[in-house]
């Protein structure tokens, strides 16, 4: 809440998630030129979000500008009432309740202000709705971070069923590789070099040792981000999208139930986790 020349001044501010930071400022016609002013405040302060800045004004004594009645577009206002009546077959008249409330008849002469003045008082203004917003998000970024920390747990959870599984998968690829090994070997064509490629492509098609171990980094690091003072929205948003790629892989080269049962409860603690990140800054 700010006062410039008799006029109260109050700004608000509404934020919703964004991936970037978007936003759009309304000003009164006469301070259009100040928007740019607004917008730089709102930037020194926030960086993600869709926020919407609204700046308002109640006039009070000194503050109220000279009444201007424009009479020419009153009249062709009338004109065309009486023309459209005419054309409709009755006789109706507009009313001057109606007519006083059309755009254009009734102007406001705004007072002059000094524009540099109007930009210190607004930007003041927007400061402090800015402290206000700047709160609410703190509070509710704590909640966050206490959720997303749940939900990391769940997600250590899947992943610790899926390690569990992995030895005795591991046996079954190991006795298939061993099957296909000794018909390799009987192809008396195949040389020492084929042979090493096609073992190494049916152990790479098997081994998600690398997508475990990736994923399990993904996490740590996920927690190491949410104790940051930083903005670390997009960061979140980019380790999701990895940990979700990770997530595929592991469940194609598997190819067993249980593990894609265990893929199937990752991704979806995963989608969830992408939905909270937003809300993150």
């Amino acid at each position: 809440m700010a006062e410039l020349d008799g006029v109260e001044i109050s700004a608000e501010i509404s934020s919703v998630n964004h991936r970037y930071l978007d936003c759009s400022v309304r000003v009164p016609g006469a301070w259009m030129s100040v928007e740019h002013a607004v917008k730089s405040k709102v930037k020194s302060k926030v960086s993600r979000g869709k926020v919407t800045v609204s700046i308002r004004r109640k006039r009070s004594g000194a503050g109220v500008g000279r009444l201007v009645f424009d009479a020419e577009v009153a009249r062709q206002y009338l004109e065309s009432a009486k023309q459209l009546s005419d054309l409709h077959g009755g006789n109706e008249e507009i009313s001057i309740d109606t007519l006083a409330g059309l755009d254009g008849v009734f102007t406001v002469e705004e007072s002059e202000h000094d524009m540099d003045l109007v930009s210190k008082t607004l930007t003041s203004a927007v400061g402090d709705a800015l402290e206000q917003l700047c709160e609410m998000r703190e509070r509710e970024g704590q909640a966050l971070v206490s959720d997303m920390n749940e939900r990391v747990s769940v997600l250590r959870e899947f992943l610790g069923r899926i390690e569990q599984r992995l030895p005795s998968l591991n046996e079954g690829y190991e006795k298939r590789l061993r099957e296909r090994l000794a018909s390799l070997a009987a192809d008396t064509s195949l040389t020492e070099e084929r042979l090493a490629i096609e073992v190494a492509v049916i152990a790479e098609k098997r081994d998600v040792t690398e997508e475990v171990v990736r994923l399990k980094a993904h996490m740590e690091h996920m927690l190491e981000l949410l104790e940051s003072d930083e903005p670390v929205g997009r960061q979140l948003d980019f380790l999701i999208q990895e940990m979700l790629r990770e997530t595929n892989t592991l469940g194609v080269k598997t190819r067993d139930l249980e593990v894609c049962r265990e893929v199937l409860g990752l991704k979806g603690e995963l989608e969830k986790v992408r939905e909270q990140v937003q809300n993150i800054e």
